[in-house]
């Protein structure tokens, strides 16, 4: 069975990233906390929980698996707020759970990935590629991790697959409250399916998706 690991899998994206993987996969729940309600519903699965804030906990974890053939990075903060008014830490943790955390990873599963001409997909959002009022954190980590994916596929043609997806407004509490047109978290999930299933000698560099506006 082909093992999946995908960070942020708690809730929202991530979750239904996992419980479509599951059917088929052995999956690496990410989460810092709260991964065992994920787990048992899953028919081959186990946590990953450490703090994607911490390079030391991330490479302590990384260690104890072996081999992978699919790491999704989910996970993700959203700090609102006007420039002015956001803290240095809110930039700090901004950048450390959306870009430096998907760095890490990479940096930690690549040599197995690349034993099993793998995939790895990161899930991006619309911000980055505009901005966002009062998202200037958001926007510019979601940036930073298309520049990262995007030269990553360039070095990795041949070893490993990098696909960047970006969906629109999805419904999950990162937006709740938000009254725009929003996707499920499932379709997300079926768009992950995609880039998985494509492979072994295609890859799906980006994916956008957005809500059907009613």
């Amino acid at each position: 069975m082909k093992k999946a690991l995908i960070t942020g899998a708690s809730r929202g994206i991530g979750r239904a990233i996992a419980l479509e993987l599951g059917s088929d996969h052995h999956v690496y729940v990410g989460a810092s906390r709260d991964a065992g309600e994920v787990v048992d519903m899953l028919p081959s699965a186990e946590p990953f929980e450490v703090d994607l804030r911490d390079p030391e906990a991330i490479a302590a974890a990384c260690a104890k698996i072996d081999e992978l053939d699919v790491l999704v990075h989910a996970a993700g903060v959203y700090p609102r707020g006007p420039f002015d008014e956001l803290t240095e830490e809110q930039w700090r943790d901004g950048f450390d759970t959306n870009v430096h955390a998907a760095i890490h990873l990479v940096r930690e599963f690549l040599p197995a990935l690349r034993r099993s001409q793998g995939l790895i997909l990161t899930i991006n959002s619309g911000a980055g590629f505009h901005g966002v009022e009062e998202g200037s954190i958001y926007c510019a980590s979601k940036y930073a991790l298309k520049g990262f994916t995007d030269v990553l596929r360039l070095e990795e043609q041949g070893r490993v697959r990098v696909t960047s997806l970006h969906p629109g407004p999805t419904d999950t509490d990162m937006i709740a409250g938000d009254d725009r047109p929003k996707m499920q978290a499932s379709d997300v999930a079926k768009a992950v399916r995609l880039a998985v299933v494509a492979g072994p000698d295609t890859v799906i560099d980006f994916l956008r998706m957005t809500p059907l506006r009613k």
